[in-house]
């Protein structure tokens, strides 16, 4: 019988959906972070429930042929790569293998459908878009970093290898800026104070987006941190802050103040301009983002006459992708600001067979449905908790010929994908998609057909 603080040895021979690796001692499994499979590991028992542990890495005995040295000094502590120490095949290969997990446990559906994982060409320097915690701790010293894994406590790093150049340069500046004014961070005692660093950068244009996140639209010394990187980064064309003064995991307040510049930064893709608001969804690998999309349009199979139904379609930027292809666009957002957002990408790109409703999508497809439209192909490209049951029977009541279905996570989608097929649905292909590498995340593209047509 094993007790907390034991030292284990344990072959590693799976990953979880999670990234940890997977090994049985007798009657238990264990789970051990920053191993991987075909890895011999010594590792000490920090948690034991009924039939599993939890354990933390002491040594690797023998590594695993996947097993690469981290080039990231932080990357064992930190919340985000947690495959930074395998190579990016074994990372491709955990990753699609997550997803035929899911399919064939939880939607009962045949392992080949999965195809190859779409692999990512940049594994580094890809995210356009990085949220950056600021703190105080425990001897009241400004920190700025990253959360560590399953944590609130920030990680000092200003510098992440997922982030480009002008982000990590930002973030040094800034932190060099603040390091000796504790008087300037959100706490207990001053609600006033700076929270995050936000910030965006348009890869195609180059264009970069500071946005401050405080307590308050104002806070002692905002205009010198201002006027320093500004003054400092000419990449910069837009910079806001944002006033959050609730005590919640939400980062973002609903009050944004313009500061300099422009309201938002343009980018490029897929050959159309976006515009990119603060608050606004855009991929954050955007080369990725062109194939995860190029796989979409191939899985719609649009021949020009169709109308399209886009939901859950924020900015517009998938169903824009298609909508040359297609007779008529119907995108359908419930965040009004999203909407505005995607009407204008559509006049600036010149597209005049799009509309666009705000609204939830469930209600806005039952709408749709009693002004008698209905769409030949829809794309659904849902958060994370998936599609309601509701919204999965009013869109096979609509009866599209085609659907594509766009998934960040392979446990919701499989269980949306058995529903799906129990309703006169057949799932012809699933295709995971790297858009997240060293992370353990990633997409997939589902193409389906309506039986019998």
């Amino acid at each position: 019988m094993y007790r907390k603080n034991d030292s284990i040895e344990l072959d590693i021979t799976a990953l979880t959906s999670d990234g940890d690796g997977v090994g049985r001692a007798g009657e238990l499994v264990f789970f051990v972070p920053n191993t991987a499979v075909g890895d011999t590991v010594r590792a000490k028992v920090l948690k034991l429930k009924k039939n599993v542990g939890f354990a933390r890495l002491e040594e690797i005995l023998t590594p695993s042929p996947d097993r690469i040295a981290s080039d990231c000094s932080v990357s064992f502590s930190c919340g985000g790569c947690v495959y930074r120490h395998l190579s990016y095949e074994a990372e491709c290969r955990a990753k699609r293998q997550k997803v035929i997990d899911a399919v064939t446990r939880i939607g009962k559906l045949d392992a080949a459908l999965v195809k190859d994982i779409i692999p990512s060409k940049n594994i580094d320097g890809y995210r356009n878009k990085a949220m950056i915690p600021v703190g105080l701790n425990n001897a009241g010293e400004v920190v700025m970093g990253y959360y560590a894994r399953h944590s609130h406590h920030i990680m000092p790093c200003l510098s992440c290898r997922l982030s480009p150049d002008i982000f990590n340069a930002i973030t040094a500046h800034f932190y060099g800026f603040i390091k000796d004014r504790p008087e300037l961070v959100y706490s207990a005692s001053n609600r006033k104070g700076i929270r995050h660093l936000y910030l965006r950068h348009a890869e195609d244009t180059g264009e970069v987006m500071v946005c401050i996140v405080a307590g308050a639209r104002y806070f002692k010394g905002d205009h010198r941190i201002y006027d320093s990187l500004i003054e400092k980064f000419p990449q910069i064309k837009s910079m806001v802050i944002n006033v959050n003064l609730d005590d919640t995991n939400v980062i973002l307040g609903k009050e944004t103040v313009l500061i300099y510049g422009s309201d938002h930064i343009s980018d490029i893709l897929c050959g159309l301009r976006f515009e990119i608001a603060p608050e606004a969804f855009y991929q954050i690998n955007r080369a990725q983002a062109e194939r995860l999309y190029a796989k979409a349009r191939d899985y719609a199979a649009l021949t020009g006459g169709e109308t399209l139904l886009d939901l859950y379609c924020g900015a517009g930027t998938i169903g824009l992708s298609m909508a040359d292809g297609v007779r008529r666009l119907i995108g359908v957002e419930i965040i009004p600001e999203a909407i505005e957002n995607a009407k204008r990408n559509a006049t600036e790109n010149g597209i005049h067979n799009a509309r666009f409703l705000c609204g939830d999508a469930a209600k806005a497809a039952e709408t749709l449905r009693a002004e008698g439209v209905r769409p030949d192909v829809i794309v659904v490209d849902p958060p994370r908790k998936g599609l309601t049951p509701p919204l999965i029977e009013t869109i096979v009541e609509m009866s599209p010929d085609r659907l594509v279905y766009v998934s960040c996570d392979p446990a919701t989608l499989a269980r949306d994908l058995k529903l799906f097929s129990e309703k006169n649905y057949s799932v012809k292909e699933i295709t995971p998609v790297d858009m997240f590498p060293r992370t353990s995340h990633v997409e997939s593209v589902v193409m389906m057909s309506r039986n019998n047509i």
